[in-house]
C-alpha cells in the first residue's frame, strides 16, 4: 500500500509542476519522459550498487580539493577565520569563509579556462551530449552538471559570460535550477551528520529533477541560433571570440577584473543572505505576538503534511517529516541535520524508507535564504531586465526547489524500504 502511495506521490509532484506551468502547450514532454526514466535508472543504480556512489564521490572530492586550495589564500590574510584542518586557527568556519570566500579562487580559475577557450570547448561538447539525450539546450544541460559539483552561486559566477549573453527567460530557468543544488565543499559535512550514501544519491537526482521541473514550470523555446556557448568578447561557438581590434583583452587586465568581480559578488551575496534570514526571523517574531506557537516553520510544516504523507509514510512519520520540511525551508538543511544527527543512522528508530527520503530531501539548498543568494548573484552578473524578471519569479524559484526535493526523495523511496 505504501509503495502505491509513494508512486502516486511522485505523479502528484509532477502534476503540481504542470498545474503551475507558465506555458503548458510549450512543455517538451519527450524530454521530460527521457529525463524521468534516466532519473529512475540512476536512483536504482545509486541505491543498489557501490560503484555508482564511488563515481559521484570521486568527482565531489575533486571539487572539494579545489576549495581546500582556496583556503590557503584565505589563511594567509585571515588565519583566524579558517579551522586548523586547513591551516588556520579558528574553532569553526562561518558561512562567508566556508561558502563564499572560495569564490575568489574558483571564479578566476574558471574565467582563465574561458579566456584560453578550454571551458567553452568543454561546455560545447558535454552540452551537446547531454542535449542530445535530454532534448534540452546545450548550456542548460551543462549547467546542470556544473551546478552538481560547484554549487549554485559558484556555478552562476563562472557562467557570467553565458548569463550576460542569454535572454532573461533562460536566466530564470538557471535561477530556478540553482535552488536544487549543493556545494561540493560541504558534501563532507553532510556525510558526517546523515547517511552519506543517500547524500551522494541525492546530488545527481536533484540535477535531473531540476531539469524536469524547470522544463515543466518554465518551458522556454531555444532556437538553434540562441543555443550557443559564449566566449571572451561576446562570440559564440560558431566563431572565435575576439575583443575590439581583433585582439583579446590583456591577460592580467582580464584577471584583475575577474578577481574584483568575484569580490563584488561575495559582498552582494552576503548582504542578500543576511537580509533574507533576518526578514524571516522578523516574520516569526511578529507571528509569535499573535500566538507563541505560530511560526513560519510550523505553518509550512502543516502545509507540507499532505506531501510528506505521499512519500509513502504513516501519519505519525509524515507529520514529523513535514515539520522537518518546514524547518529546512525557513532556516537551512544544517539546522535539521543537527537535530536528527544523533538518531538518523538508527534504522530501527526511523526505518530505511524514512531515513533515505529524509536525507535526500534535506540534501539541497532549497530554502528562503537561498533565494537571496541567487538574486544577489544575478545582481552582480546580469542586466537590470534579467534581474527584474528573476525577482518577479521568486515564488517559482521556491516552488521549483521544493518540487525537486520532493521528487528526489519520492523517487529514492521507490527503491528503499
Amino acid at each position: 500500500m505504501y509503495l502505491i502511495v509513494n508512486i502516486i506521490g511522485v505523479l502528484v509532484y509532477l502534476g503540481i509542476a504542470f498545474l503551475f506551468s507558465k506555458s503548458k502547450k510549450t512543455i517538451n514532454w519527450k524530454s521530460t519522459a527521457i529525463v524521468l526514466v534516466l532519473n529512475l535508472v540512476i536512483a536504482w543504480i545509486l541505491t543498489s550498487f557501490s560503484w555508482g556512489r564511488d563515481a559521484v564521490q570521486a568527482a565531489a572530492n575533486g571539487f572539494n580539493w579545489l576549495v581546500q586550495v582556496a583556503y590557503q589564500g584565505i589563511v594567509f590574510a585571515l588565519p583566524n577565520w579558517v579551522t586548523p584542518q586547513f591551516g588556520g586557527t579558528a574553532k569553526s568556519m562561518n558561512f562567508v569563509t566556508s561558502a563564499l570566500l572560495p569564490i575568489l579562487l574558483i571564479v578566476p580559475m574558471f574565467d582563465i579556462l574561458t579566456y584560453i577557450g578550454f571551458l567553452p570547448w568543454i561546455i560545447k561538447w558535454i552540452g551537446r551530449g547531454l542535449s542530445a539525450i535530454t532534448g534540452q539546450p546545450k548550456f542548460e544541460s551543462f549547467f546542470s552538471v556544473e551546478m552538481m559539483f560547484l554549487g549554485n552561486t559558484e556555478a552562476l559566477a563562472v557562467s557570467r559570460l553565458q548569463i550576460q549573453s542569454m535572454r532573461a527567460e533562460r536566466n530564470v530557468t538557471l535561477a530556478m535550477m540553482s535552488m536544487s543544488c549543493i556545494t561540493a565543499s560541504i558534501v563532507g559535512a553532510y556525510t558526517q551528520m546523515v547517511p552519506g550514501n543517500y547524500v551522494l544519491t541525492a546530488i545527481p537526482l536533484n540535477i535531473l529533477n531540476a531539469i524536469i521541473v524547470t522544463n515543466i514550470l518554465n518551458p522556454v523555446k531555444v532556437t538553434d541560433e540562441e543555443d550557443t556557448i559564449a566566449k571572451i568578447g561576446g562570440g559564440s561557438d560558431a566563431e572565435e571570440a575576439e575583443m575590439e581590434g581583433g585582439k583579446k583583452e590583456p591577460f592580467f587586465s582580464f584577471l584583475g577584473d575577474s578577481i574584483l568581480g568575484a569580490g563584488r559578488l561575495i559582498l552582494i551575496i552576503a548582504a542578500n543572505v543576511i537580509a533574507f534570514v533576518a526578514l524571516a526571523a522578523l516574520i516569526d517574531k511578529l507571528l509569535g505576538l499573535i500566538n507563541p506557537w505560530l511560526s513560519l516553520e510550523h505553518i509550512l510544516g502543516i502545509i507540507m503534511f499532505p506531501f510528506a504523507w505521499l512519500m509513502g509514510l504513516n501519519v505519525h512519520d509524515a507529520f514529523q517529516f513535514a515539520q522537518y520540511m518546514g524547518t529546512k525551508l525557513v532556516t537551512n538543511e544544517f539546522v535539521v541535520m543537527g537535530k536528527i544527527a544523533p538518531t538518523i543512522h538508527n534504522v530501527q528508530m526511523y526505518g530505511a524508507h524514512y531515513q533515505a527520503q529524509l536525507t535526500v530531501f534535506l540534501t539541497s539548498f532549497a530554502n528562503f535564504s537561498t533565494t537571496g543568494m541567487i538574486i544577489g548573484a544575478f545582481k552582480g552578473l546580469a542586466d537590470k531586465q534579467t534581474n527584474g524578471l528573476i525577482s518577479k519569479n521568486v515564488g517559482y524559484m521556491l516552488l521549483s526547489g521544493i518540487l525537486v526535493s520532493l521528487l528526489s526523495a519520492g523517487i529514492v523511496g521507490l527503491f528503499v524500504w
